[in-house]
């Protein structure tokens, strides 16, 4: 059994984590800003997906592939930031009319959800961050360590849910500020393209 002091100091850490600016929260804004609420809640609940991907990675053990070869870390980085240069492209190709053609006739959630998900398992330094990050508040004399880090997971999870979610209803309200106007349309796919490649280019040069 987990002490209640412990999962407090826990769940505060991961909050505290999840709002520091990074690429996940980034994108749940870029995406809410342009797409709407729903789309980042959406986007959300995708990168969350592949937080107990890596969860269970950093329970099975399988993380420390990761950390301890090179080769696996550079593949999983690069098909990650070609996959961001894919989603900066979409975004520069996109014109102020497709936007409200999309909004008029239902949005593909289904593909902001996978883009949340591929966004977050290609980031190798989150599966290398939970290593790290999530061991620390296990204790073997609390039983099962497995168990204990996949609960840890679990509660970093809900407090990203409610950190990026509360990004995602803020940031969706610029909407419509941006709707009837062509120009800004524009502006703001150029701007989210921009992230994406800024995105991309952070992800190729982070190190182990």
């Amino acid at each position: 059994m987990i002490p209640v002091d412990i999962l407090i100091t826990f769940f505060a850490a991961s909050a505290l984590l999840a709002l520091s600016p990074g690429p996940d929260n980034i994108f749940v804004l870029t995406q809410s800003a342009l797409n709407g609420k729903l789309a980042g809640l959406v986007v959300t609940c995708g990168l969350c997906t592949g937080l107990i991907v890596h969860t269970l990675a950093v329970a099975f053990g399988v993380a420390v592939i990761f950390q301890t070869s090179a080769a696996a870390f550079t593949a999983l980085k690069f098909f990650g930031a070609g996959y961001l240069l894919y989603l900066a492209w979409q975004a520069f190709r996109a014109s102020a009319t497709q936007i409200q053609s999309a909004d008029n006739n239902g949005r593909d959630y289904l593909k902001l959800y996978r883009r949340g998900i591929i966004m977050n398992i290609t980031n190798p330094k989150v599966s290398i961050f939970f290593l790290a990050f999530l061991p620390q508040f296990a204790d073997p004399d609390r039983g099962s360590l497995t168990l204990q880090l996949i609960s840890f997971g679990g509660i970093f999870i809900v407090a990203t849910v409610l950190v990026f979610g509360s990004i995602a209803l803020l940031a969706g309200g610029i909407r419509q500020w941006f709707y009837r106007s062509a120009n800004a349309q524009q502006i703001l796919n150029r701007i989210a393209g921009t992230v994406f490649i800024a995105l991309a280019v952070n992800l190729v040069i982070m190190k182990r």
